[in-house]
């Protein structure tokens, strides 16, 4: 690998950029805005594998991104028996997408592996997030200087694990499947998804989940140091 590789992909949330912290960020300051007493804690109980849900169901086009962004807030509210009509949730789910990017921490040693890797590699972003919050979040977080292109499911029609998208990533970099390896934190979009591409793929397996023997990972960031 360390001969032939020339391009890394990475994924963006929960790879580099830490949704969990940055999305509690977002809807504290939300709730504190329109003076809604929700305890965080409850709250963030069941958005966290609502939204996850959500997404999976989004990346294999099973509801719209209108569907998304309603569904996940909806949901969690029902859970915690908070009721809010519509109009709210709409406007809520509005407010989210506004706060979101302007948080901008990174996960434990973000910064670091990318400073590692740029000398050696050229660096790109797959993400199946929304285009114009993904390029806030990279240069809110300050690290769009670190990556080549960035491709995201808008511009390429689909979403991974879609071979479409791995396709038209390596197509805008330039490269060629070889020469090539994805990183990211879902094993179905992100490592399964570049397999069955023919891209060779690491997970990063930060909550140490069970999976494969198989399947190349890492459980925190500099552990790439180990691969690249």
């Amino acid at each position: 690998m360390k001969t032939k590789i020339t391009d890394i992909f990475f994924d963006l949330d929960h790879t580099l950029w830490d949704f969990e912290k940055n999305s509690a960020l977002a809807f504290e300051t939300i709730f504190a805005n329109n003076r809604m007493d929700i305890k965080m804690a409850d709250f963030l109980l069941h958005y966290v594998p609502m939204n996850l849900k959500y997404w999976e169901l989004y990346s294999l086009d099973l509801i719209t991104q209108t569907q998304l962004r309603y569904g996940r807030i909806k949901e969690t509210f029902d859970l915690l028996r908070y009721e809010v009509d519509d109009d709210t949730i709409g406007f809520l789910s509005e407010q989210y997408i506004h706060y979101l990017p302007k948080y901008n921490h990174l996960l434990g040693g973000a910064i670091e592996i990318l400073e590692y890797l740029k000398p050696k590699y050229r660096l790109h972003i797959i993400t199946n997030g929304f285009a114009e919050i993904q390029n806030n979040k990279l240069n809110n977080a300050k690290i769009s200087h670190y990556f080549k292109t960035i491709t995201n499911s808008e511009i390429a029609g689909v979403k991974k694990p879609n071979p479409i998208i791995f396709k038209y990533a390596l197509n805008l970099a330039n490269t060629q499947k070889e020469n090539s390896i994805m990183i990211g934190d879902c094993i179905d979009a992100d490592v399964y998804g570049a397999i069955h591409f023919g891209l060779d793929a690491i997970l990063f397996n930060e909550h140490q989940k069970i999976i494969p023997n198989n399947i190349k990972q890492i459980h925190h960031l500099l552990e790439l140091k180990n691969h690249l």
